[in-house]
């Protein structure tokens, strides 16, 4: 309940910025119901200018209050409509604001949190959840504000007309709170639940979408509908569930609504043979008792709905939770002037405590080298460079830039520092000139297509019926892997940083082209630090030094024909690829 009540606190400081919004919200709210609850004290005196048993009716009387019951109930629609409108502006601005913390958040959140959560996951908290929260914010949350002023309006009104009826409400209101809040404990775990499987269905056809290719060539679309069976038929059992248990609680109010309105009638009329109510006395208690009993079953529905979207807040403010990459220190350098010289001085470091993936690792790279690290899968290689890039921190040694060492360095500094080609080419929606151009967003026409001949595209991209200006879709899909390949390697010589990562980065490329397109890099990168992480052993042939790593250690390290001769691991590894 007080992670409840804690979620709530925290959306209504969003709803807060909004203060003088708000307050005409009130405002209007207020204008909204108190002519709305004019109306059946006006037909009360309505009724009363008819004369019972003699059948006659003062007219003008009757169009006298009837005129003035229109005239509010317009007043009163008029301020709900502009209500309406009001709240759906502040929750569009909520929404707006809300979506970018978590953006904002996830820009500042560590490598790390990507790699153990799934894509689908967080879309469905930036997309689904916000809009949940965002249909609550627009109407339930003013709902139960309006259903207040009702409720206490109509209290006093009854009262004033006749107090001793009002004691039918001591039992029937009880009731409905009692049934409102055993519900509402019982279904605010599933409503969270729900939430928590449909983010898990969403990150399984993300999954499942993105792999359709590799679904198909190993035949498993059976596999995968069963599979999906199994994970949407949770998602859907969660979500009627928590419908379900909900479903008794707007059928229950009404219930003691209706049982209400049955002893009004009858104490009512006992009061009436009694002398002590008018007919239009009754009919205005009835009216009220109506616009008084209402809100309880609205707020009992209203409160199904807070369900859902406390729920949904939960996970969205999960995410704005999350831990940030730690701050820069307060005597944080800025990397300036570099010179290309990386120390590593016996690092270790693992994903989890339990599992060192680089054990006491040491190397150290001179400005302009060409620095290719090779070995197997999960010796360590893609980890150096993470730790180089400070995407994770090793959990000990040290790692200097220019005699400097990592963390005393800004962030910012450090990673403009490098320009990265991975094997998995990352290209958005945007003319080829902007995906080039991406880490110099100001770069010229001239410089863009210089870096595309050295990367040797800018022939297939000239042949293109808007060149530069073509409209790559969705993740690309319109043009090869090998061409988007070698975009992003034109991307990285347009940064024209002064050290360069290439994590498996020609290997959508052709050996052909690969050896071209390195040679150019050669030529681009001279007095500048380059890794190369290569599985080909034939792409690192040339390099300056050939480190060879074998479950998270160093054990070879020196140019291709020196590890050649030595017929160590590294003359076992080309072996294997060439003989």
């Amino acid at each position: 309940m007080n992670k409840k009540r804690g979620t709530l606190l925290r959306l209504c400081k969003y709803l807060m910025r909004y203060k003088w919004g708000l307050l005409l919200a009130v405002l209007l709210t207020v204008g909204s119901n108190l002519f709305a609850l004019v109306g059946p004290e006006l037909s009360g005196r309505a009724i009363d200018a008819i004369q019972p048993g003699k059948g006659l009716v003062q007219m003008e009387v009757v169009r006298y209050f009837a005129g003035r019951m229109a005239l509010f109930y317009v007043a009163s629609s008029v301020m709900d409509y502009l209500l309406n409108v009001l709240m759906i502006a502040i929750s569009r601005r909520i929404t707006y604001q809300m979506r970018k913390d978590i953006f904002t958040r996830l820009a500042d959140m560590p490598v790390g949190y990507f790699d153990t959560h799934a894509t689908g996951d967080i879309i469905s908290r930036i997309s689904y959840d916000t809009d949940t929260i965002n249909a609550s914010l627009s109407s339930d949350l003013v709902q139960i504000f309006a259903s207040v002023i009702t409720i206490v309006v109509s209290l006093y009104k009854m009262l004033t007309i006749q107090a001793s009826l009002v004691l039918v409400f001591l039992v029937t209101v009880p009731l409905s709170i009692l049934i409102t809040r055993r519900i509402t404990q019982k279904t605010h775990p599933l409503f969270r639940l729900r939430s928590r499987k449909l983010g898990e269905l969403n990150g399984f056809v993300e999954e499942m979408i993105s792999g359709q290719k590799t679904l198909k060539a190993y035949n498993q679309e059976e596999n995968t509908l069963d599979e999906l069976d199994d994970i949407n038929g949770q998602a859907v059992e969660a979500y009627y569930q928590s419908e379900y248990q909900t479903a008794a609680m707007g059928p229950s109010v009404n219930f003691i609504h209706n049982l209400s309105l049955t002893l009004i009638s009858v104490f009512g009329t006992m009061l009436y043979m009694g002398g002590k109510m008018t007919v239009g006395d009754i009919s205005s208690f009835v009216l009220y008792s109506r616009k008084f009993s209402g809100p309880i079953r609205e707020i009992a529905d209203i409160f199904n709905e807070l369900q859902s979207s406390v729920a949904a807040a939960e996970r969205v403010f999960r995410i704005i939770d999350e831990p940030v990459e730690p701050a820069d220190r307060a005597d944080a350098r800025v990397l300036a002037g570099v010179q290309g010289r990386v120390q590593l001085e016996h690092v270790s470091f693992g994903y989890t405590p339990e599992r060192t993936v680089l054990k006491d690792f040491s190397l150290e790279a001179r400005p302009g080298q060409l620095i290719a690290i090779v070995g197997p899968t999960g010796a360590g290689k893609t980890t150096l460079i993470n730790l180089l890039m400070r995407f994770y921190d090793p959990q000990s040694g040290v790692i200097r830039v220019d005699g400097q060492e990592i963390p005393g360095l800004t962030r910012s500094s450090l990673r403009l520092a490098w320009s990265m080609v991975l094997q998995d080419t990352w290209l958005f929606y945007g003319t080829i000139a902007e995906n080039i151009a991406y880490g110099r967003p100001g770069a010229t026409r001239e410089e863009i297509e210089a870096a595309a001949r050295a990367a040797h595209i800018h022939n297939f991209i000239t042949r293109l019926p808007q060149g530069y200006d073509t409209i790559l879709t969705d993740d690309a899909a319109n043009i090869s892997k090998g061409q988007k390949q070698l975009l992003t390697i034109a991307r990285a010589m347009l940064m024209d940083s002064p050290m360069l990562i290439l994590d498996e980065a020609t290997s959508n490329v052709d050996t052909r082209t690969e050896m071209v397109v390195q040679q150019a890099m050669r030529e681009l990168m001279q007095g500048k630090t380059c890794f190369v992480v290569a599985h080909r052993l034939s792409t690192v042939r040339s390099a300056d030094r050939i480190l060879v790593v074998r479950e998270g250690n160093v054990v070879e390290s020196g140019t291709h024909p020196e590890l050649m001769a030595r017929k160590g691991f590294y003359w076992e590894l080309y072996q294997a690829q060439f003989v």
